[in-house]
């Protein structure tokens, strides 16, 4: 609709009312007769001054008894305007629609626009009283219609209320019957770990020969107790007075450590990575279940070793090449042969480990146990079970206890003579990595896509040092002094040095040699390296 400058204004003079149409450029057509009469037009006046329509019978009515009302619906219009060439009062929204069906006034037929349509300015109508509410009867009907529906509500809502307390009932019965049966089960499940804590299970083969009987053993075999005990009293006597061995790496040599050789792509997908005391040969295992001995000075294999499936870890004791692999097995090597076999756990075997005395092996898997091997005897002597997936084990530099790291971020430290749990560390996810340091006294360990390091004291049971390495670390390696610890990662190398009389930290080297597991070569004068192609990179001076 055009804007017209056109306005109707009801002015309110004491108890009179006068109806004035004030307008621009044309002369309004006759006012709704529903207002009582036409108006007269004073010509004596300017076509701008308001024409006041007077009248005795219509023109001065009282404010109760004007009321404009649609000439269409009959009703107080909510939004009022008159028609230019009728003169007659509409409802906006409906007279519209007239126009856009017929395009005619609805009372004298002529041609009707809504430009021809003029807004009035009032204040909104307040619609009036329905009849049935203007009598006493009437308004009796209401309130008893109203008072019907509210007793019917009231007592739908009682139906339903009593219907909700009988579900919450019968809930609240079938929550305490599994409470019930929970506690009944947690407390089956205690008595048979309890039980399965005191009873060991091994399967071991001889080379030659078949498969030995089972054996179940409430506590470790009084040699294998000596063995324990003995290397306990002989290291603990002089591991902490001994200096640092004659032609030992130095902070300066580390710093100038750079790829000296690789080789070729021997076992890809290999994770497991072991150099024994040597530090000649290195132990690579792959996915495919083959282990390569892989001569350092030689740059060639010069064995390989068959396990049952992909290779998760491999440790030198002594000469020979321990083995665990994705199928649960165990298996210890000597000169290129298999000379014992275990398959105590009841998944895969994640890490293994080697006492400082060299004749017991540790074992821990997905089961939530570890297992300790008799090299001896090639026997299977005591299984101990946790309450998470195990997946990093490490022997004390004495060999009296015995480090765990399990899935649920937690580092387990177990006495090896009894089995019993004598203090656990939390890390901030499941703790893929732990090496215990030649003095005794801290334990690092690496939580699965960490940066960080952590530092333990063993004697306050206190992290004491978080190393930030600025990249993942998946394998670490601390020296045989204390002084240098390696960490390896897809982002390369560091290596972390301790000063113990400042009790500070320093990064002497940080190399971009990738790798899935790290270890020292000879006297720490190297570093040996296997990415997760499986070749081998050597970090030397």
């Amino acid at each position: 609709m055009k804007a017209i400058d056109s306005d109707i204004h009801l002015k309110s003079q004491g108890e009179e009312v006068v109806l004035e149409v004030l307008k621009d450029r044309k002369q309004v057509g006759p006012v709704n007769s529903s207002l009582g009469a036409k108006p007269q037009r004073d010509t004596s006046k300017s076509p701008k001054e308001p024409l006041r329509v007077r009248s005795s019978a219509s023109i001065y009515l009282h404010p109760s008894q004007l009321i404009m009302l649609c000439a269409i619906s009959g009703e107080a219009p909510q939004v009022p305007v008159v028609s230019s060439k009728s003169g007659s009062v509409f409802e906006k929204r409906l007279i519209e629609a007239y126009i856009a069906e017929n395009g005619k006034d609805p009372v004298n037929g002529e041609d009707l626009t809504t430009d021809d349509l003029i807004d009035v300015k009032s204040q909104r109508v307040v619609r009036p009283r329905p009849p049935t509410l203007t009598s006493i009867p009437s308004l009796l009907s209401v309130f008893q219609e109203e008072w019907d529906a509210l007793a019917l509500e009231t007592y739908t809502l009682q139906q339903n209320l009593a219907q909700t307390r009988r579900e919450l009932s019968a809930a609240l019965y079938q929550h305490d019957a599994a409470v019930r049966v929970i506690a009944r089960l947690t407390k089956e499940r205690d008595e048979a770990r309890d039980a399965l804590s005191k009873v060991t299970v091994g399967a071991t083969r001889a080379g030659a020969g078949g498969e030995a009987m089972q054996v179940d053993s409430a506590a470790l075999p009084q040699a294998v107790v000596e063995i324990i005990e003995n290397t306990q009293a002989g290291l603990s006597k002089t591991r902490r007075k001994r200096p640092i061995p004659e032609g030992w790496a130095t902070t300066d040599s580390i710093s100038t450590y750079k790829a000296a050789e690789s080789s070729e792509s021997l076992y890809p997908g290999s994770r497991a990575l072991a150099v024994n005391s040597t530090g000649e040969l290195a132990l690579v295992g792959g996915l495919d279940g083959v282990v390569g001995v892989y001569s350092l000075p030689q740059k060639a294999v010069l064995q390989t070793l068959k396990t049952d499936g992909p290779v998760t870890d491999a440790a030198w004791a002594g000469d020979k090449a321990v083995v665990g692999s994705a199928t649960g097995s165990v298996k210890v090597f000597e000169n290129g042969s298999e000379v014992a076999s275990f398959s105590a756990h009841g998944g895969e075997v994640t890490a293994v480990a080697v006492h400082p005395s060299g004749n017991i092996v540790a074992s821990v898997g997905v089961d939530k146990s570890y297992v300790l091997y008799d090299l001896t005897s090639n026997t299977a002597v005591t299984q101990i079970w946790s309450d998470a997936a195990l997946l990093s084990v490490k022997f004390h530099p004495d060999g009296h206890i015995l480090a765990a790291g399990n899935a649920s971020g937690q580092v387990k430290v177990f006495d090896v003579r009894t089995g019993s749990e004598a203090a656990d560390f939390a890390m901030s996810g499941p703790v893929k990595c732990l090496f215990f340091s030649e003095n005794g006294t801290s334990l690092a360990a690496v939580a699965a896509q960490s940066t960080t390091v952590s530092i333990w004291d063993l004697r306050s049971f206190k992290e004491i040092k978080v190393l930030d390495t600025g990249s993942q670390v998946n394998s670490m390696y601390w020296d045989y002094t204390g002084q240098f610890l390696v960490t390896g990662g897809p982002s390369g190398v560091t290596v972390q040095q301790c000063n113990k009389s400042a009790k500070e930290w320093s990064e002497p080297l940080r190399s971009a040699v990738p790798a899935v597991s790290v270890a020292w070569g000879s006297a720490a004068r190297s570093i040996v390296a296997l990415n997760e192609a499986g070749a081998i990179t050597v970090l030397a001076a």
